[in-house]
């Protein structure tokens, strides 16, 4: 076994290696970027070597970097975790050439698969079936005239890679020469690889993935299989296992597929083999497709090792060091039912725009919460929006669902906007419930789910009425803020994870007073107290009652619920510090409409000049966030005055990127 191992990655899966190094007692060494330089990985890893360099591709994409920090460090072996150098087959060659053990699939594996058309080509010659599609030549021109054929609706999706970037669903001829130059692009930035294939677009299917485990000495098992359905912009957002729609029948099906197309290419190590599995037929069974191989360790994975009692990681490293799977596929149980919920900084309400900043607060509500920050981190824009996954395990279904209601009401994350309410908002969801969310569904019910979710006013009010009654101060809390304006007065913001709101409050006596929302009409509240920490507050016109719990107030955490509904149903609000403006480059001119970058990040494209004539909604430029694309339109028609931006400049949220007059 290794002595010294180079984990080549960041974030939580760095965070999640080191701890399985530490128990085998290996020595861990971390590579860090600039942002990542008091990460909690290089806090928790024995070495760190830094890297000069802010982006991805200066840093965690550099292949003679990454060597280099290894063989500074001594290290026999790197585990490059999942995305960057994961699945790159040449990353994977200069480890072997520099004596160096890759903790992965060989070159020849990683490059067989990695290629998603060469996957496809495979898995047809090995009797799997897969979507209809076009996965030779992917000219411009070509792809074009081949989604012709195909028929509309198509699915653009780099050949290289993971993770739903470069992927681009077009439903019209006309809008796919634009979708093929911004999937190029994502996938070239993403990937290093522009290339593209199309498949047709299959609606309300269910993504199905098996976790496959081979050694280098012939043996191969399944781990079963994972329902990956819950997905925003071809991201999973929510995965579990065993899947709801895969009964026996289909489970010997999809894995039998999975350790065929193993066996076909040599597999070694661990790998993903994924599936879409469609509505039952006239027959009732359900027809499955192949879409393709992930070489490397999958985000999900903790569900996978919850259900199975094994270590992912450990295996990973065993295998790599030459050692044979020290079990057979009868050898494997399966007990429960585990689900995962990734934690993102971003705004569900804004088109899951991301957010950053500093985390106020973070919590370990559920069995097992893997994260790479804790409080006090800033979560950088030039990474993924990951901050954290919590996994839930029970003893079936119904019981993993009924865990996931209670810790996730507990669960906060403080600082930033998350996506905890909208997960909240689908565990509630019957569709959810029942096993029948498929890879459309959550874009189709997002604003009901939103909707569903929504803090109503009152309780907003309520929980800063909690802190005026109770007396507690915002100086008393890690929230620091000139947020108090007087004796018995204060003005507090808080957040539910989506939004952030302003309540004005004034003690008029003790346990009353008035409070007013967002600038809104004044309201008066009653406020009784029983016991440290717990209120019943009577606010709004016509009154409602609520109930407050404020003990977690130490760590800017309330909790606001019904009487009577329990705190599955009570919605987190946490403390925030005051805003901070957006920074302006200068201020408009009257008469002139700006244009301001909503996030900040790093500009992909300009698409307008000085000069230009632009119609309300159009497209002015790209900016990539968190390895996602967003797109900057006019509020307002126009011509372009000035640009104050270029292709790869970098921006912060609110710097002015054009002026129309």
């Amino acid at each position: 076994m290794f002595s010294s191992v180079l984990v080549a990655n960041r974030g939580e899966i760095a965070v999640r290696i080191i701890r399985t190094l530490r128990q085998m007692g290996i020595r861990s060494a971390v590579v860090a970027s600039i942002p990542d330089r008091t990460s909690l990985a290089v806090r928790s890893a024995d070495a760190v070597v830094l890297l000069e360099g802010y982006s991805a591709s200066d840093t965690y994409l550099d292949m003679d970097a990454v060597i280099a920090a290894a063989k500074s460090q001594g290290c026999e072996a790197i585990h490059p975790g999942y995305g960057f150098l994961s699945e790159r087959a040449d990353f994977a060659e200069r480890c072997a050439a520099e004596g160096i053990v890759f903790v992965g699939p060989p070159p020849a594996v990683l490059r067989g698969v990695g290629d998603k058309a060469a996957a496809r080509q495979l898995a047809v010659a090995n009797g799997v079936p897969v979507v209809p599609g076009w996965d030779g030549d992917d000219g411009d021109a070509t792809l074009v005239r081949e989604a012709g054929k195909i028929g509309f609706p198509v699915m653009l999706k780099a050949r290289g890679g993971g993770g739903g970037r470069g992927m681009r669903e077009v439903f019209e001829a006309a809008t796919l020469p634009e979708a093929i130059v911004s999937a190029r692009r994502e996938a070239e930035s993403a990937f290093g690889d522009p290339g593209l294939l199309l498949e047709k677009l299959v609606t309300r299917a269910h993504h199905v993935e098996v976790q496959v485990l081979a050694d280098e000495h012939g043996n191969a098992v399944h781990l079963g299989e994972r329902d990956c359905s819950v997905q925003r912009r071809h991201q999973k957002l929510i995965e579990e296992t065993p899947s709801p729609v895969v009964d026996e029948e289909l489970r010997g099906r999809v894995t039998s597929a999975a350790l065929r197309l193993a066996g076909a290419i040599g597999y070694v190590n661990a790998g993903t083999f994924e599936f879409l599995v469609d509505q039952p037929g006239k027959d009732g069974t359900r027809p499955f497709y192949f879409l393709e191989v992930n070489p490397r360790l999958q985000v999900e994975h903790p569900v996978t090792e919850m259900v199975t009692g094994l270590d992912l990681v450990e295996l990973q490293l065993r295998v790599a060091a030459g050692e044979a799977l020290p079990f057979q596929q009868q050898d494997i149980t399966f007990r429960g039912h585990a689900i995962e919920f990734r934690v993102n900084a971003e705004d569900p309400r804004q088109d899951f725009r991301p957010s950053t900043g500093r985390i106020r607060s973070i919590g370990e509500g559920t069995k097992r919460f893997d994260s790479g920050f804790a409080e006090g981190d800033v979560v950088p824009s030039q990474y993924d929006s990951l901050v954290a996954k919590a996994v839930v395990l029970g003893t079936d279904r119904e019981h993993a669902l009924a865990v996931a209601e209670h810790d996730l009401a507990g669960l906060v994350v403080g600082g930033l906007k998350t996506n905890l309410g909208l997960h909240r908002a689908i565990l509630a969801s019957g569709a959810f419930r029942q096993g029948e969310a498929t890879v459309d569904w959550l874009e189709s019910e997002l604003p009901a789910l939103l909707a569903s979710r929504a803090v109503p006013k009152e309780a907003w009010m309520a929980a800063a009425v909690a802190l005026l009654a109770s007396g507690t101060t915002i100086e008393k809390t890690p929230f620091r803020s000139p947020g108090w304006i007087g004796a018995g007065e204060a003005r507090i913001w808080l957040s539910d994870g989506d939004e952030s709101r302003e309540v004005m409050g004034a003690m008029a006596a003790p346990g009353a007073g008035t409070v007013r929302l967002d600038g809104g009409d004044l309201q008066t509240f009653r406020a009784t107290a029983h016991g440290a920490g717990h209120f019943t507050v009577f606010v709004g016109t016509p009154a409602r009652e609520l109930g407050v719990d404020s003990d977690g107030v130490g760590q800017g955490e309330l909790q606001v619920y019904e009487p009577g509904s329990g705190k599955s149903g009570a919605w987190t609000l946490s403390i925030e510090p005051p805003p901070v403006l957006p920074r302006r480059v200068h201020a408009a001119a009257e008469g002139v409409t700006v244009v301001a970058a909503p996030l900040a990040g790093t500009i992909a494209s300009v698409r307008a000049a000085e000069g230009d004539t632009v119609e309300p909604g159009q497209v002015l430029a790209t900016l990539e966030a968190m390895k996602m694309e967003h797109r900057i339109a006019a509020s307002a028609g126009g011509v372009v005055k000035t640009v104050h931006i270029a292709a790869r400049d970098v921006v912060k949220e609110g710097d002015i990127l054009f002026e129309l007059e």
